[in-house]
């Protein structure tokens, strides 16, 4: 019996290593004939049924397996086929598998085009547009449902046919870049002209939306800040002279810092309402966060340093100072207009902070409108600041001894240089990427999870992009089964299941996969479109939504 089974043992070992030296016999065949089918069955495999047992694993899967290639034209090749054979074994039944297509590092065939880029890009004429196919896709864009595209091969070929060569494309590409270059620097010098003659006989035109801004909300109070404090500086720095009062000088720096900060505030509002362009497409809106970081920067400098400066001069150096009586009521005026722009400023922290549904202190902790925050600092710190000076001369006067004085520099520089630590510190946070409130980022997940069309929700990520904007991104997980519905809900079931029955070759089967795998690929992208729309119409703060799916 051992004979026997060492027998079996060795034919079984043969079989398979018979089975491990067949290899695939490819044979490329070019397409004879026009109506020879592009779908071919490709592998037969010898027969060797008699030398292995049908019952094993391996060789059942092999025997129900068979491939099938489509012919793929590729630019400067012909039309190939890839061949394999296989040998039928004891099964009938076979399975179909599609070859896997090699398209290569670069393939643009099926890519489209919009007419602006055709035109721009390959130097074409609407004319030469209008003998393309034409093909409606669904808009990208809110404001329209759907736009025409052309396929880039024609428009490639079209490019080719006007000019001849891809050299002259490339001459004409090159003229055209250069007009374009004489074109903007024409328009440069005739807006220069224009400025001028408009401030040589004055702007008729209304008021723009940049001029606008400073007469309601945040540009309102910067500017009743930058009047206030122009008009304190300038009659703190005649205190100065007349006394000589170390904690006058610093108080007058503190005004100076002051107005310079403030307008920094105003360019910065002015340029946060400018149109996104192609350069910045998000906006503007995180100017007002750099004006403010910058603002801080200089009161440090320049109010914290100075003071300190000069307070240690004071300490050092001490002088006697002259009648300190109108630098005292110098100091009162500066006390009540300073006072009158905290409550201005104030009043409208608040307003906002209503609006937002968040606290005053909260609001303010995170800077969630970094113009106005820099006032209400600023003015708490001239407030403190004046009243630190009043009582440092007040001493001095009573005592004789001008450390006092000198001490009350040293004071309100330290108090400056708290203010503009706290500024650098959230407007740094500010730039750097703040999310929105976790309040606010559950609301908008469970919309989105809400819908029968999403299974999960992924790495939400919801950011503030400043002036109340939000960017909000997350990765969906679809239910596919639910977007196929959709698209079935659409369909002819009658005129489909006529498609169905008439499919009869793989190629048939391929061509009608693909086409309704593509309405289906459609319809998922529509499904992205309707939950952004629906997220920003309940939630208008949201400006940008980034859906990715899974």
């Amino acid at each position: 019996m051992l004979p026997g089974l060492a027998a079996a043992t060795a034919a079984h070992r043969c079989s398979w290593s018979f089975l491990c030296r067949l290899r695939l016999s490819c044979r490329v065949a070019a397409r004879g004939s026009s109506d020879r089918q592009e779908w071919q069955n490709l592998v037969t495999f010898g027969n060797f049924a008699y030398m292995v047992p049908y019952r094993h694993p391996h060789i059942c899967a092999l025997s129900q397996v068979k491939l099938y290639s489509t012919n793929i034209q590729k630019e400067g090749q012909e039309s190939q086929t890839l061949r394999v054979e296989k040998v039928p074994t004891f099964g009938e039944t076979v399975k179909a598998v599609l070859k896997k297509r090699e398209y290569g590092s670069k393939y643009t065939q099926n890519n489209f085009i919009t007419g602006v880029r055709a035109i721009n890009e390959f130097c074409l004429k609407s004319s030469d547009l209008e003998q393309l196919r034409k093909i409606r896709r669904r808009s990208p864009h809110e404001d329209t449902e759907s736009f025409t595209v052309y396929l880039r091969s024609d428009v490639e070929a079209k490019s080719l046919e006007v000019w001849g060569s891809p050299e002259a494309l490339a001459r004409e590409k090159k003229l055209r870049k250069e007009a374009e270059i004489e074109y903007r620097e024409r328009l440069f010098r005739n807006q220069k002209i224009l400025r001028e003659y408009r401030d040589f006989l004055g702007n008729t035109k209304p008021r723009s939306r940049t001029a606008s801004v400073f007469f309601k909300g945040p540009g309102k109070v910067v500017m009743v800040a930058i009047c206030i404090n122009g008009l304190n500086c300038f009659f703190k720095f005649l205190a100065w002279i007349y006394t000589g009062s170390a904690s006058m000088f610093s108080e007058a720096i503190h005004s100076l810092s002051d107005t310079c900060n403030q307008g920094l505030l105003a360019v910065g509002i002015s340029k946060s309402v400018q149109t996104p362009d192609p350069t910045h497409p998000y906006g503007f809106s995180n100017m007002r966060y750099i004006s403010s970081l910058i603002s801080g920067v200089g009161i440090f400098m320049m109010g914290a340093g100075l003071s300190w400066y000069h307070g240690i001069m004071g300490l050092l150096h001490p002088e006697p100072m002259e009648s300190l009586l109108w630098a005292y009521c110098i100091l009162a005026g500066s006390l009540v207009s300073e006072g009158a722009t905290l409550l201005v400023a104030i009043n409208e922290l608040r307003r906002s902070a209503r609006a937002k549904g968040m606290s005053f202190y909260k609001y303010v902790m995170e800077s969630r409108d970094p113009s106005t925050n820099v006032i209400l600092l600023e003015d708490t710190a001239a407030v403190l600041g004046v009243t630190i000076a009043a009582t440092c001369m007040g001493l001095t006067s009573l005592t004789g001894n001008p450390l006092y004085d000198s001490l009350g520099s040293l004071g309100v520089g330290t108090l400056l240089g708290v203010v503009s630590a706290f500024l650098i510190y959230t407007n740094t946070e500010a730039l750097l990427g703040r999310s929105i409130q976790p309040e606010q980022v559950q609301r908008l997940t469970e919309l989105l999870e809400n819908d029968p069309s999403v299974r999960a929700i992924h790495d939400v990520k919801a950011t503030d992009l400043g002036l109340g904007k939000v960017r909000f991104k997350a990765e969906v997980d679809f239910d596919g089964r639910v977007v196929t519905r959709s698209y079935l809900e659409k369909q002819d079931f009658d005129q489909m299941l006529q498609e169905i029955q008439e499919v009869k070759t793989p190629e048939e089967l391929e061509t009608f996969m693909l086409k309704h795998g593509e309405n289906i690929i459609d319809t998922l992208g529509a499904e992205v479109d309707r939950l952004e729309k629906e997220l920003k119409k309940r939630n208008p703060e949201v400006r940008h939504v980034d859906l990715e799916i899974l």
